[in-house]
């Protein structure tokens, strides 16, 4: 299937941008700090770029009610996902963020484009744009438990948000956006997977394989995040009407995706242990190459 040959392509690519990043930290190019800087500019203005660039794209009817729909089926998914996470791992705030948050940018899109095709990201934008909000409130807070960093103040002036109301005033307003202000927005936007993946590489030189394989949070976090979590939203997804199937299944998607990395991201901001994050996202990445499959099986059994 395509979309099978999809996903291995964005593992490969995955894994070869991490490789760049862990070789430049290995030989001193890149340092801890650098690593960190390059953290900062992927959450204060590659992700909001992201958000923005994914509605920048021609107004119709059609498409302001999918994008409704899509909210709400995508509330629903990251709901559930929180609630499990939190259920499985309230103690552990790394492996409680970084199960609940998929890898829906980087692994989820392509999977949709190739299965659903280009129609379907436009309301998988959706689902992105609400997981990095929660991620900024939500999230941060589950990894630091300081209330403070989710007060009034700092969700309003919370970057993606900002660019999440952007990109949906652009959307609404018929207005011709000068192409060398989108296309400064597509560029930003492509930086995303390539700057992640390098970071993430740089954490990546600091575990051995060993220590990989052997640790069991790691693995208890893969299997909630692959297997438990889609399996209750495709459970959840099946009570909505037969008319939305194409939207059931963009969510399914990208709701069936692994441990995304910005985990690593935010808990090197905020000083926790990103090395536990970088093991959950890199076995969750290898073993998605069985469970995606697997998901949209049961999936296309289940829904005919």
């Amino acid at each position: 299937m395509e979309f099978m040959s999809v996903l291995v392509q964005q593992v490969i690519i995955m894994f070869l941008l991490m490789l760049i990043g862990c070789i430049l930290f290995r030989t001193k190019k890149l340092t801890a700090e650098g690593s960190k800087s390059l953290g900062n500019l992927l959450v204060y203005v590659i992700m909001p770029g992201v958000v923005i660039n994914a509605y920048m794209t021609e107004f119709s009817m059609e498409r302001l009610k999918g994008l409704a729909l899509a909210f709400v089926f995508s509330a629903i998914a990251l709901g559930l996902a929180m609630v499990i996470s939190a259920i499985f791992f309230k103690r552990h705030p790394i492996e409680n963020f970084g199960t609940a948050f998929s890898n829906a940018g980087f692994m989820g899109i392509p999977i949709v484009q190739a299965v659903l095709g280009s129609e379907a990201v436009f309301y998988v934008s959706a689902f992105v744009a609400l997981l990095n909000l929660l991620q900024w409130t939500y999230g941060v807070f589950v990894i630091t438990k300081d209330k403070r960093q989710v007060s009034v103040r700092k969700i309003i002036t919370n970057p993606i948000l900002i660019s999440m109301i952007i990109g949906i005033c652009l959307f609404l307003i018929p207005v011709e956006i000068p192409h060398v202000i989108s296309e400064t927005v597509s560029l930003v936007a492509s930086m995303n997977a390539p700057v992640a993946m390098i970071s993430l590489g740089t954490y990546l030189a600091q575990i051995t394989a060993a220590q990989l394989v052997r640790d069991k949070a790691a693995w208890l976090s893969t299997l909630v995040r692959l297997l438990v979590i889609p399996l209750v939203t495709l459970g959840v997804l099946t009570f909505i009407p037969e008319s939305y199937a194409s939207l059931k299944m963009a969510i399914l998607i990208v709701a069936a995706t692994p441990v995304g990395s910005n985990v690593a991201i935010f808990a090197q901001i905020h000083n926790k242990d990103y090395t536990q994050a970088v093991k959950s996202v890199c076995l969750s990445t290898l073993c998605s190459l069985v469970s995606i499959p697997l998901i949209l099986a049961c999936a296309g059994w289940l829904w005919g």
